[in-house]
């Protein structure tokens, strides 16, 4: 009780959050709180006086004019002919490998002590301080590890060390997000540093995807309603056959293992590629006119600095920079502690909304429910079938077969039919009449079931002609409420059972599901997957994506998820190729928020940022 007291949060976050509503545009004060305060801490890092290191003015004869600049000859000694492969062994291919490393990253540009005089201002900092937060969710998530994937949802020093999880995350995102907004405004592709960029982007798009299965794999309800609301997307462009959102073990490993090693490669290669590159330099404060004048700028964006530099401690950065997120992480995941509602199972559904599950039971049972009838990858139905021009679903074909009258009533049913007489006269009526038969007892049923009513907690659906159904579906309710049909859904699959896609489908079929979302703030009308349960900040850096369901006429398209995901994927395409498209890349120098940046550098050399001024 007493370490309990000490890790719960101070501030209670559970409570349900406030939303604002304007234009389409309808989202929940915590994450308009946290885009807000990334905006006022980018803000700040353009605004802030930036603390003034000392400055050499000029190059040291024989030393490399800046750690950063590309060079034959680095700056610090330590590098013998050995080391080049200058030697009798120079032909051999690992001295080969080592000598074009070793020209390309000499040790003082890989742990660089010089950077040119312009690097001074706090824009600077939140590439190495996403990297902070980065190594912390890494650390946090190995603690997750060690106590099992259920211990943060049952131990308080568990859910304390999600809690930095979370957190550490949060802060990750916003970080890199700042970054790019800071990388973008300064042109920072420029001087051959196209590569740079990409990298970059690509490393931002692999961190959503860590994300979002990070979220996808924590087992409750907002991992739940995630999983079943986002793999209509996937599914519509063919990707759910073999990326199944709903298997939490799949996207578990995926966030785990296979995601973070090439997140950290992307980041890897993004670093390398700034220390072999060098930082970008200065926009011209007037712009650039004439075609030679252009050729002339671009030279010298990717010649080497031969300006005046100042002291840069990497080492002492990155240990302030993480200490810093360290102390910010800890905070919040003390003070505000992370969000854990219970998942809804069969069991708890047919208990609290009965009427809700016989209803849905019924009409799986008719084979008129959304998952019968769905399509691919489930079935031949054409429910959910999205098409534009094509239809990636159905090239993909069936590949996680269902039958949804056998799977959700009569296989359960089956299977404790040895046990109960009344039950297993009442399947065999029903399997051995004609099709057109178990359809009238269909359709009579669910008349009858929309007046159904409850005696001692009991449902009691009105008389009909439908043959044995009132057995079998009042069978079903109890081994519902009982958590057999839960356990009946997971039964099937060997080993850890973590794939809840049938259950799953089930839920979604039914009101009380979507019900509990709404209540929640997640329906897609409220951004859907950017909301987090209660008043916590959900996933901004995915409002692109979220931003074509509320647009006109998308929004009430049956292709919605595939215009979703073509457009987003558009916009991406345009980020990753900013540093080639004429007119896009050219806005940072037209809209000159640059200034800001380099404003010390520009008005303590009295240039226009030229690298030779």
């Amino acid at each position: 009780m007493v370490t309990h007291s000490l890790l719960a949060a101070v501030v209670n976050l559970d409570s349900p959050g406030r939303y604002l509503h304007w234009s389409i545009f309808t989202i929940s004060e915590a994450n308009l709180v946290l885009i807000a305060v990334m905006v006022v801490i980018f803000g700040a890092a353009l605004t802030i006086p930036f603390p003034h290191g000392r400055r050499s003015r000029s190059t040291p004869p024989g030393a490399s004019p800046d750690a950063d600049a590309p060079t034959s000859a680095p700056r610090h000694a330590g590098t013998s002919a050995d080391d080049l492969g200058d030697d009798e062994d120079a032909d051999m291919w690992t001295s080969k490998l080592r000598r074009r490393a070793l020209g390309a990253l000499p040790p003082g540009k890989l742990l660089p002590d010089r950077q040119p005089a312009y690097v001074a201002s706090w824009i600077y900092v939140f590439g190495v301080a996403s990297l902070a937060a980065l190594g912390l969710a890494i650390v946090s998530g190995f603690a997750i590890a060690l106590g099992g994937t259920d211990w943060w949802h049952t131990n308080p020093v568990g859910h304390f060390f999600n809690s930095l999880h979370m957190w550490s995350v949060e802060a990750f995102m916003a970080f890199l997000v700042i970054h790019l907004w800071g990388k973008f405004w300064m042109a920072a592709w420029r001087g051959r540093r196209a590569l740079t960029w990409v990298t970059g982007v690509v490393a931002f798009v692999a961190s959503v995807v860590e994300c979002f299965t990070g979220y996808l794999s924590q087992q409750n309800f907002d991992s739940q309603w995630i999983s079943a609301s986002g793999k209509d997307a996937f599914n519509a462009v063919g990707v759910g056959a073999f990326f199944n959102l709903m298997n939490f073990g799949q996207m578990l490993l995926w966030h785990v293992v296979l995601i973070p090693v090439v997140l950290v490669a992307l980041v890897g290669a993004h670093v390398l590629a700034v220390r072999v590159r060098g930082v970008v330099h200065p926009l011209p404060v007037h712009p650039v006119r004439g075609r030679a004048a252009r050729r002339a700028a671009a030279a010298a964006d990717a010649a080497a600095w031969r300006g005046p530099t100042r002291r840069y401690d990497i080492v002492k950065e990155a240990t302030v920079a993480t200490l810093v997120a360290l102390i910010l992480v800890v905070a919040l995941a003390g003070l505000l502690s992370s969000p854990d509602v219970p998942p809804v199972t069969v069991s708890s559904w047919a208990n609290v909304a009965p009427a809700d599950f016989i209803a849905t039971a019924a009409s799986e049972l008719a084979g008129t429910s959304e998952t019968a009838t769905y399509g691919p990858p489930y079935n031949n139905g054409t429910g959910s079938i999205q098409r534009i021009l094509f239809s990636p679903q159905t090239i993909v074909g069936v590949r996680q077969p269902l039958d949804a009258a056998q799977t959700f009533v009569l296989g359960p049913l089956s299977r404790v039919a040895p046990t109960d007489p009344t039950l297993a006269a009442a399947l065999d009526r029903y399997q051995r009449a004609s099709a057109s038969t178990q359809t009238a007892w269909n359709t009579a049923y669910s008349k009858a079931v929309t007046h159904v009513t409850f005696r001692n907690g009991n449902p009691v659906v009105p008389a009909a002609a439908d043959g044995p159904l009132p057995t079998m579906l009042g069978t079903e309710t109890v081994l519902a409420r009982s958590g057999a049909i839960d356990a009946d859904l997971l039964a099937n699959h060997a080993f850890y059972g973590t794939d809840f896609t049938k259950p799953l489908l089930f839920l979604e079929d039914g009101e009380y599901f979507s019900d509990a979302g709404t209540a929640q703030h997640l329906s897609g009308t409220q951004w859907g997957v950017m909301n987090e349960t209660g008043s916590y900040p959900g996933q901004p850096w995915l409002w692109l994506y979220t931003l074509w369901y509320q647009v006109h006429p998308f929004d009430t398209s049956a292709n919605v998820d595939l215009i979703a995901i073509y457009l987003t994927g558009v916009a991406t395409i345009l980020l990753l190729a900013v540093p080639f498209i004429p007119g896009l890349r050219d806005i940072p120098r037209l809209v000159p928020v640059h200034r800001l940046v380099w404003r010390n550098w520009n008005s303590h050399s009295g240039t226009s940022g030229d690298p030779g001024g």
